[in-house]
């Protein structure tokens, strides 16, 4: 049961690693360290999700806490119904962009703060590991409840002069396909061209992970011959996204998270701007040209988050694609994001592609899977390799020059080391990442790269 534990949930293979009996030892569990008298409990379409979910909410029960049971929704609906519905805290049954075969629980406690390797998880983990496998004989009450109307009109209200627009949205087979249908109810100007919109936990069409180029390929055709003015590509449970420009091109999440800073500078002259470490130097540089501040985070949702809730920065953006707003309650949403897209499109009237110009001004390799053997053999050869540059180590090993820069650190969620290299030339982008890529390969013998 031990490897189910996330850094920011719990996630295993169905039934194998994860199921009803250790759903209910959860839920259960979950009430406890919260001291929760009301939980609100939702689901994906996963195949295995209403059976997980209905043993959760029996140990929740069991351990006597009220349940509302808001069925299938998305992750983004079910932070709004926490903090909409003043509940304790809540759980997302979900597996997000992963596989149908895997799934888990996403779990938040009161205004949706999420539960974390760093902050609940292991104390859940304990109680799981220490409390008994049935069902108690706690009190807790059942009810359906059912946020969606609420939440469209919360998301409709963030539309701000919106213009005729076309554009390709394909849900994966996810949760995000009921709410696009019905947030475009509401905009009769923007003109939706649905892809696999129907929940399906078979993922029929592909894997509902917008990062992966193989998930987006029929996006970017539909783009093109549609002469649509934009692509959006969800995950599963609909908390990231993908952007697709007119031309049919994959839109980098970092340069997303500029675009989207633009804009909300322009309502929020000065505010604060959140941008994971791994992101373009073009983010931070737009944030400072637009009088914004440019606030620098380790990679990881909880991380954002607490810088967001101490500074009141009104937006943060990774590279994973996970967009997270301040009057949304400081959580992801990709939905929201859409939106705040389309509003800069509306307002700017130029092509995405244009308007992302000045952000596309340094060639970066992307994120690069290393499987590695010894990673602090590794770091140590870096660091003297590249003495002379400026370091820190705020997430993993960052090492800057005035023409490019990388940063290599092991991943939060796979046994991986990731790294992201940046340079002011493509020649010296690859020029570099040969170089460094050479140094590991030294340090470690056995490091392979896995995409």
């Amino acid at each position: 049961m031990a490897g189910i534990f996330k850094a920011y949930d719990i996630r295993g293979a169905y039934p194998s690693e994860l199921n009803e009996e250790i759903a209910r030892r959860i839920g259960r569990s979950f009430v406890d360290l919260l001291k929760a008298d009301r939980i609100v409990v939702g689901k994906d379409m996963r195949l295995s999700a209403s059976s997980l979910a209905g043993a959760f909410i029996d140990g929740a029960m069991s351990a006597g806490a009220d349940v509302a049971d808001v069925g299938m929704t998305s992750t983004p609906q079910l932070y709004f119904a926490i903090i909409e519905g003043k509940f304790d805290g809540g759980v997302m049954v979900t597996a997000s962009h992963l596989p149908g075969g895997i799934n888990g629980f996403k779990l938040c406690r009161e205004k949706a703060i999420p539960l974390s390797g760093d902050r609940g998880l292991p104390e859940l983990k304990r109680l799981v590991n220490e409390g008994a496998a049935g069902v108690g004989s706690g009190k807790g009450l059942y009810r359906t409840a059912d946020f969606l109307d609420a939440y469209i009109e919360r998301l409709a209200r963030s539309v701000h002069d919106p213009k005729p627009l076309k554009i390709v949205v394909d849900a994966g087979n996810g949760m995000a396909g009921p709410e696009v249908f019905r947030l475009f109810e509401r905009v009769p100007v923007w003109n939706l061209i649905p892809m696999y919109m129907d929940p399906d936990g078979s993922f029929p069409h592909h894997i509902a992970n917008p990062l992966l180029v193989s998930a987006t390929k029929d996006l970017q055709l539909r783009v093109v011959s549609e002469k649509a003015d934009l692509g959006v590509a969800f995950d599963g449970d609909a908390d990231r996204c993908g952007f697709i420009d007119e031309k049919g091109e994959r839109i980098s999440e970092d340069l997303v998270t500029g675009l989207i800073a633009e804009f909300f500078l322009s309502k929020h002259p000065g505010a604060g701007i959140v941008y994971d470490l791994r992101s373009s130097r073009a983010v931070p540089e737009a944030i400072a040209a637009h009088d914004g501040k440019a606030l620098r985070s380790r990679v990881g949702h909880s991380f954002i988050k607490e810088i967001m809730r101490e500074t009141g920065a009104v937006f943060g953006g990774e590279l994973s694609g996970h967009y997270y707003y301040r009057d949304m309650g400081i959580t992801d949403n990709a939905l929201f994001t859409m939106i705040q897209v389309l509003n800069d499109l509306s307002t700017n009237e130029m092509p995405i592609s244009v308007a992302l110009g000045p952000l596309r001004k340094y060639s970066s390799t992307g994120e690069i899977n290393l499987q590695v053997g010894d990673s602090r053999a590794i770091y140590a050869a870096l660091e003297t390799k590249y003495r002379d540059a400026r370091m820190d180590h705020l997430d993993g090993l960052t090492v800057q020059f005035d023409a490019w820069w990388f940063n290599l650190r092991a991943s939060n969620t796979e046994p991986l080391m990731r790294l992201n290299l940046e340079a002011d030339e493509a020649a010296l982008r690859d020029e570099k990442k040969e170089e460094v890529l050479g140094i590991i390969r030294q340090a470690d013998p056995s490091a392979a790269v896995q995409n």
